[in-house]
Formats: C-alpha cells, sequence, structure tokens
C-alpha cells in the first residue's frame, strides 16, 4: 500500500486511519479529504490514481454513495475502493458492496488486521 486516499469528515477517524496505513508502510503517500467533492477535487490534480481509497458514507456536502457514481463517471475505478463506515446497516453494506468499484467493507475503526485483507485485494 504505497499510495492511498482516505475520505472521511470525522478528523479523529481520518487521524486514526492514516496512523493505521504509515505503521504498516511509513513511506506511504496519504491523500486526506473530509468529504466526497474534496477528494473529486483533489483527484483532479494528481498525476495518478491511489492504489487505495478508504471511503466513509455519512458525510456532508457528497456522501460516500454519490461520490461513487461521481468517481467512477471520471475515473472508470481506477483505485481499489474500500467503504471504511461506521453503519453496519445491512441497506448501506448492500448497496455499496453493488457498486462495481467498491471491493470490500469494513466497520471502523481501521486496524492492521483489515489492512493486511486491503493488501491481499491488491495483489490479486
Amino acid at each position: 500500500m504505497e499510495y492511498v486516499m482516505i475520505i472521511d469528515d470525522s478528523e479523529p477517524d481520518q487521524f486514526l486511519s492514516k496512523l493505521m496505513v504509515q505503521q504498516k508502510n511509513p513511506d506511504a503517500k496519504i491523500l486526506q479529504a473530509y468529504d466526497g467533492k474534496e477528494a473529486l477535487e483533489i483527484l483532479e490534480t494528481v498525476e495518478s490514481q491511489p492504489e487505495v481509497i478508504f471511503l466513509d458514507i455519512n458525510m456532508p456536502r457528497m456522501n460516500g454513495h454519490e461520490f461513487l457514481e461521481a468517481y467512477s463517471n471520471n475515473y472508470a475505478c481506477g483505485s481499489v475502493i474500500v467503504m471504511l463506515s461506521s453503519s453496519d446497516q445491512g441497506d448501506d453494506k448492500e448497496k455499496a458492496l453493488k457498486h462495481p468499484c467498491v471491493k470490500k467493507y469494513l466497520i471502523k475503526p481501521l486496524t492492521q488486521a483489515s489492512l493486511d485483507e486491503v493488501d491481499e485485494l491488491i495483489k490479486k
């Protein structure tokens, strides 16, 4: 996991997710956005897409589901997207996993074990 984006409106969750990624790979490049709209703006400015995008669902301005639609229209699922949400609602999980860009649905907080699972997804 060399290049990661974390999209989450919660500063504590952002901090913890970034810390976990850095513990796994201290040299990882990490982009951070606090909602889907900001994430799309950042993605427009980078040369290549992150390997992994950790995406929250409930955010202001543009939520995770809205981001997925906009992202897939503009970037054709160039990144492995992992939903990282506090919601364990079946509807949220089902809706997210129906999207072709979403490869995993995790419940916060991000852990080393879940990062290992994501690493396996990248290697496939």
